[in-house]
Parts: structure tokens; sequence; C-alpha cells
């Protein structure tokens, strides 16, 4: 039997207060929703805009930059990466591997192959 989905992720460019690429815990599921813990507080989520999985995230999730977004730094260009860990953004330099993250320190590989980035 397969594992129980424990974790969720856009994968639908909507406006609502999750990040785009990172991984929320999974609260409740049922067939049309999804009541994801964000920052603590529960919110739930159309099921159909979710990406689901039975395992939190290791690596970076590489996400389009947003735009026209007055607080999105411009000089970071076309992409960026969302930390598996705390979920903090940072700019990408060329193609790494794998990279630190600034906030956690944690250290992890990057999805670059992952068709999961969220477009619109």
């Amino acid at each position: 039997m397969p594992a129980a989905f424990q974790w969720a992720r856009l994968k639908a460019d909507v406006k609502c207060p999750l990040r785009k690429g990172a991984w929320y815990r999974i609260l409740k599921l049922t067939a049309s929703d999804a009541t994801l813990d964000v920052k603590g507080k529960p919110l739930a989520m159309p099921r159909g805009q979710l990406q689901l999985s039975p395992e939190p995230a290791l690596r970076w999730s590489v996400v389009p930059s947003p735009k026209n977004s007055p607080r999105f730094p411009l000089a970071w260009g076309a992409r960026y990466a969302v930390c598996p860990n705390c979920r903090d953004r940072s700019k990408i330099e060329g193609e790494p591997a794998s990279m630190r993250c600034h906030r956690c320190n944690g250290f992890f590989e990057i999805a670059w192959n992952e068709p999961t980035r969220a477009t619109g």
C-alpha cells in the first residue's frame, strides 16, 4: 500500500499565502481539499491546486521569478530557489548541483529536473 500523502505544494500559479516551491505539512486531506500547516495555522486549499507527496522535500525547488512584483529583487533574474528546510528564497548563481541556505545553513541538492515548477 502506498504511503499516505503528508506534504503538499502549489502546482498552479494562484494568489494565496503559500510560497511557490515550498512544501507544507498536510494536516487533513479530503477528496476535494487539503488543510495545510502554514506558519503554525491551518489553511484549506483546493486539492487540485496542489502537488502531493508522502515524503518531505530534500532538495531546493526551482521557481520562476514573479513578474511585476515590487518586493522581488530584479537582480535575481528569471528564477530562484526555495529551501526545502526553512522555505527561504535564494538567488541561483549559474546552475550548481547544490547550495547552502543563508538562513538555516542547510546544504541541499537543487531539483533541476523537477517538472513541478509553479507556472500559470
